[in-house]
């Protein structure tokens, strides 16, 4: 049996929104993208919602709006994927790393409270696989100091903090469809806001600072545009917005099964000696893009000699993440002190992201877990 640690779900429909689109006459800045992001608003109760090229280019996008720029800081989680600071980098700023919870793995808010300088001009929080952060203690910081908050969703589309919907807590949300996400158009993301002046401002910077798009000038019979700052490229293409659009109405059917697969996960490997299964923290619905078990010394084997059985026996499993305060770049640059993160330095000895995807059968992970 062969089990990889990801494996995107494309139905038939998915197919025929993709050939219905290659024989229309928009490819990009058309319908699909309008449908798309109108569907999203709906689903993620966001007033509203903008197609973007990647994940990085919204949180790119997100900070920029915000006013992120030359000298200013900008808090971060140090056990995330790089995307998250690179986008700090690309606004010419600081990323500030931060440690983490060892249950959650999420960013720690009274650490957060610590990073804050008068350079900080805003808190990135990442929903680390699938689970919200402790939003009610980041707002009050928020609020406390006048810094805004971008939620990191690239893991947490569906997931709940109380009743609000990821992506809606903070003052802008970006969300991911890479292919091991929770849906996939290959590349690609969203950013969502409840705020207007956010909304108009991330448009604009969207598409090249452009104050009124092609498909907009050709519904008014009008070719005149002009250029009112300098933008961007990331744009979503109406190729992969009609893939968006039809996976994500079978949005509530992929977080059931995942929901499903990481319960079954955890009835199976919750008397292994040695194993820590993932907690949910309180209030919190947590959806399992990723399922993320701890490996403590007192199990027969190391975290590594257990990546390699599990390969050796064709299952396909990850470690999310190496902390970006071990990275050579990231570390070189700013002089990171590996001592500044403690918990993050454990986890990425024992943590082990094993597979899930709506698809997995019992039998599949019955095998997975019969290995422990």
């Amino acid at each position: 049996m062969k089990i990889p640690f990801f494996k995107p779900w494309i139905n038939d429909d998915d197919k025929k929104s993709v050939i219905n689109t290659l024989n229309q006459r928009w490819l990009t800045n058309g319908p699909n993208l309008q449908k798309f992001e109108n569907r999203f608003n709906s689903i993620n109760n966001s007033k509203y919602s903008l197609g973007v090229s990647t994940a990085t280019h919204g949180l790119h996008l997100s900070l920029k709006s915000l006013g992120v720029g030359f000298g200013d800081e900008v808090i971060i989680p140090t056990f995330t994927f790089s995307a998250t600071a690179d986008a700090v980098e690309y606004c010419n700023a600081k990323p500030i790393f931060t440690d983490v919870d060892m249950d959650s793995f999420n960013i720690l808010s009274n650490e957060i409270k610590k990073k804050i300088t008068k350079r900080t001009k805003a808190i990135v929080v990442v929903h680390y696989g699938g689970q919200s952060c402790d939003m009610t203690e980041i707002l009050k910081i928020s609020k406390e100091k006048n810094i805004p908050v971008v939620e990191d969703c690239a893991h947490a589309l569906g997931s709940t903090y109380g009743k609000k919907k990821c992506g809606t807590i903070g003052d802008v949300g970006c969300f991911s469809f890479y292919p091991t996400k929770i849906i996939t158009t290959g590349e690609g993301g969203m950013v969502t806001t409840n705020n207007i002046e956010l909304f108009k401002k991330i448009k604009s910077l969207r598409s090249h600072g452009m104050n009124i798009l092609p498909s907009e000038r050709e519904k008014k019979a009008s070719w005149e545009y002009d250029i009112v700052e300098l933008g961007f490229n990331y744009r979503l293409d109406e190729i992969r917005s009609a893939l968006g659009f039809s996976q994500l109405k079978r949005l509530s059917e992929i977080n059931k099964h995942r929901k499903m697969i990481a319960k079954k996960y955890s009835q199976l490997l919750n008397n292994v000696k040695g194993i820590i299964i993932p907690v949910t923290k309180n209030n919190r619905n947590h959806i399992f893009h990723l399922y993320s078990i701890k490996v403590d010394k007192t199990y027969s084997l190391t975290r590594d000699e257990l990546f390699e059985k599990l390969y050796s026996k064709h299952i396909g499993t990850s470690v999310q993440y190496k902390p970006l305060h071990l990275m050579t770049y990231y570390k070189k640059k700013y002089n990171l002190k590996k001592s500044n993160f403690p918990n993050a330095n454990l986890l990425v000895k024992q943590i082990l992201c094993l597979p899930i995807y709506p698809q997995m059968t019992d039998k599949e992970i019955k095998y997975v877990t019969s290995q422990f």
